[in-house]
């Protein structure tokens, strides 16, 4: 009789493939209770990212001064924007510096991103030192950092200028930030001074993740240092560049701090810098001089055509990089 008691007891070994059964997945669902983890980060999803989204695509229906418009307009803040000349001006020409401002990120940023972590990856001394250097900038504000070069690139006592005409290039000193074929760019090289070592990072993780065996085989086999990169190293980079590329992506078209720090919120000169989000700024928020009556309506326009042009971004790419595992 003991001994049935003790074996009636006995429980079975619980394991991972237990755990993971259909059929404890499947109780699990019908009980509802994997609701109750989810349910924190869904309330703070909807209250800070669902709720501000389609309350912005409700606000591009309708018209008004202030921050609470009521005249309902349907698509006429849409056809405003497309079809008034100023609008027009103002809505394509902050889309192409946005575009210039996210190709120089990629073309710099992320070009020295590699060649920093390709470099940081192999083994010198003081090489933690420089990891940790080249990051630094990304852990300033950028509102500090773009009033500090925005002292450096002054065209009177300014840095740069300085140290050009000490060294003889008085022809090359520059009103950098006044001159409008110049402003974008160099505001673009700073942002990208600043946040290389984000794109350095993920690459220098993605090399190291990469197996020493496959290395020392191509060394093995004569290939040089070059080779070894481009075709082992660089090819299975390939997800960790498309991640960065749409991070910055996304990152640069959300643009704002920096043009306001270096350029104000008009991105001048001439509206020369301006981009979506300083153009969403003046119209939406601030109101555009010299009338200085925001338009929210115009404003939530101008947010829901920013939200849309990423989204495409965004979906061709999950789209590009699908298509391509599923070649492989």
């Amino acid at each position: 009789m003991t001994q049935a008691l003790i074996k009636t007891k006995e429980k079975k070994p619980i394991s991972l493939k237990n755990i993971y059964s259909p059929s404890l997945r499947q109780e699990a669902w019908k009980n509802g209770k994997w609701f109750l983890f989810l349910l924190p980060a869904l309330l703070v999803y909807i209250i800070f990212m669902a709720a501000p989204l389609f309350d912005s695509l409700r606000l591009s229906l309708y018209t008004g001064e202030g921050f609470s418009p009521t005249t309902f307009v349907g698509l006429g803040n849409y056809i405003e924007l497309f079809t008034n000349p100023l609008w027009v001006e103002r809505f394509s020409g902050a889309v192409l510096h946005t575009c210039i401002f996210f190709g120089i990120h990629m073309l710099v940023q992320n070009s020295l991103g590699l060649f920093f972590a390709v470099l940081l990856s192999s083994k010198f001394k003081g090489r933690d030192f420089f990891r940790t250097i080249i990051f630094t900038p990304a852990t300033l504000s950028v509102l500090v950092s773009g009033f500090l070069w925005t002292l450096i690139l002054n065209p009177q006592w300014g840095a740069v200028n300085i140290i050009l005409e000490k060294v003889g290039l008085k022809a090359w000193a520059l009103p950098w930030l006044g001159e409008e074929n110049l402003a974008l760019i160099v505001i673009s090289l700073t942002s990208a001074w600043q946040w290389v070592g984000m794109p350095t990072v993920m690459f220098l993780a993605g090399l190291v993740g990469i197996s020493e065996e496959l290395i020392e085989a191509a060394h093995i086999d004569g290939a040089s240092a070059w080779t070894t990169f481009w075709r082992i190293q660089f090819p299975l980079l390939m997800p960790v560049v498309g991640i960065i590329a749409i991070l910055t992506f996304v990152d640069n078209f959300n643009a704002f701090d920096v043009i306001y720090a270096m350029a104000g919120a008009r991105g001048d000169p001439g509206y020369s810098a301006d981009l979506l989000a300083t153009l969403f700024y003046r119209t939406g928020i601030a109101g555009e001089h010299p009338v200085g009556i925001p338009n929210m309506g115009m404003g939530a326009a101008i947010a829901t055509m920013t939200f849309t042009i990423l989204m495409t971004g965004v979906l061709l790419w999950l789209f590009l990089s699908r298509r391509q595992s599923a070649d492989l």
